[in-house]
């Protein structure tokens, strides 16, 4: 199974949001310079979860590429609000983090919908060759390229492999010791149709985040305000999970989730009432920082969850997985165009050189957010609950800007006059 023969043959590994925008993306920048393979494990394409964040540093990179107006339409309205922090007990705010809103805007959207955007997208502009139940083995490396063997005792040969293949990537596994760790906390979710809950709602935006001790309970609309998206945080020990795994497919029942939040507000408690029977319940892990991602002299690089999971209390995870893809196309493109041409493995380093430190930066401030939400950084242990309310404030208040506005292209190119241009 061989790729037509190209400038470059990119095989892409992992079917999910991140590895079809690097595809796009790609596309985008390399047009028939690049041939592309997807190759994703499952049956057919598509996101299992529900709601999605993303800021508005990857929406502006989405519509670089011909597709905002195509999420805009799919997301949630926030009413220019990102997230109204209230107090756990009486909905009353502690802070309300304004929205970016402009031409380009911020969007929640259903992972369904938005991957079915993407895919869509591949196939109209003949991006990329799509191919399903295709599990990659191993990666080997000949030289002058790479193979990719499949589960099914199939291969492909290609010169760029792109490990897009999640928090359990068989790629990053051949070159890294996966070290995932309990982070303390779980995570329950489902959804909720909004026309439910409008009679009772109290707030001007369905955007809210109810601040307790040792837990906190965000919710926010996707699907162009047609459905409520629940997350809902506990600080829980280890040891009486009973073998709770990192998969979106556990579940716990509903009475389950009201007895973990019995002492939060009557608007939370009717949230959960309208919540499916049984909703599902993760477990949150951590990961260590990975700090390469570029292997097998350039021909191998990870992208994504694949390179840098985090925990999703900022919410950045697919905006920087986004982010990597643009980043990495645009490193592509100049691979292809600048002479006199440097090797493919100088621009695959300049595409980790311009992300690690930005990435790393967002696994540890989602790291430290989840911290805040729940009243347990260094400067609040011990104090009560509304002594803790003005720190909270002030550490929630600017915590998203360095997120949302960097200019990523600006980014790349004063890392390309260092690093290659010089």
């Amino acid at each position: 199974m061989s790729s037509a023969k190209s400038s470059l043959r990119i095989a892409v590994i992992g079917g999910g949001i991140s590895g079809l925008f690097a595809a796009l993306s790609l596309h985008y920048h390399c047009g028939s310079q690049v041939s592309i393979d997807i190759y994703e494990q499952a049956s057919q394409y598509k996101e299992i979860g529900a709601g999605v964040g993303i800021g508005v540093n990857a929406v502006k990179l989405l519509d670089k590429i011909g597709l905002g107006e195509r999420v805009a339409a799919i997301s949630g309205d926030r009413n220019g609000v990102w997230i109204s922090f209230r107090r756990f007990d009486d909905n009353a705010e502690i802070i309300t983090v304004p929205a970016v809103e402009g031409k380009v805007r911020q969007c929640s959207v259903h992972r369904a919908e938005f991957l079915d955007i993407l895919l869509a997208a591949i196939k109209e502009r003949g991006a990329a060759r799509l191919w399903t139940n295709k599990q990659c083995r191993s990666i080997s490396n000949n030289g002058s390229d790479v193979t990719v063997h499949f589960v099914d005792n199939t291969s492909s040969t290609a010169d760029l492999v792109i490990g897009c293949d999640g928090i359990h990537s068989v790629i990053r596994s051949q070159y890294i010791v996966d070290k995932p760790q309990y982070s303390g906390r779980i995570a329950y979710r489902g959804l909720v149709p909004i026309e439910r809950l409008k009679p009772w709602w109290p707030f001007p935006s369905y955007s809210a985040s109810w601040l307790g001790i040792d837990k906190h309970f965000l919710a926010y609309p996707i699907s162009k305000n047609d459905t409520l998206n629940i997350v809902a945080f506990v600080t829980e020990d280890e040891s009486p999970l009973d073998g709770l795994q990192e998969s979106w497919t556990a579940t716990a029942t509903r009475g389950e989730l009201a007895s973990k939040f019995a002492d939060f507000s009557p608007t939370v408690r009717g949230i959960i009432e309208k919540m499916p029977q049984l909703p599902t319940k993760w477990l949150l892990n951590d990961r260590e920082q990975i700090h390469q991602w570029v292997f097998e002299g350039g021909r191998v690089v990870l992208m994504g969850d694949a390179a840098h999971a985090m925990l999703p209390h900022q919410g950045t995870g697919a905006g920087q997985s986004i982010e990597d893809g643009y980043v990495l196309s645009r490193a592509i493109q100049d691979y292809l165009q600048r002479q006199p041409r440097r090797t493919l493995e100088a621009y695959t380093q300049l595409y980790q050189q311009v992300r690690l430190p930005r990435v790393q930066r967002a696994q540890e401030t989602s790291r430290q957010a989840g911290h805040v939400y729940e009243m347990q950084t260094s400067e609040m242990v011990g104090l009560s609950y509304d002594d803790c309310l003005p720190i909270v404030c002030e550490q929630l208040k600017d915590r998203m800007k360095w997120v949302w506005n960097e200019n990523l292209d600006e980014a790349y190119e004063r890392a390309r006059s260092v690093g290659i241009d010089n």
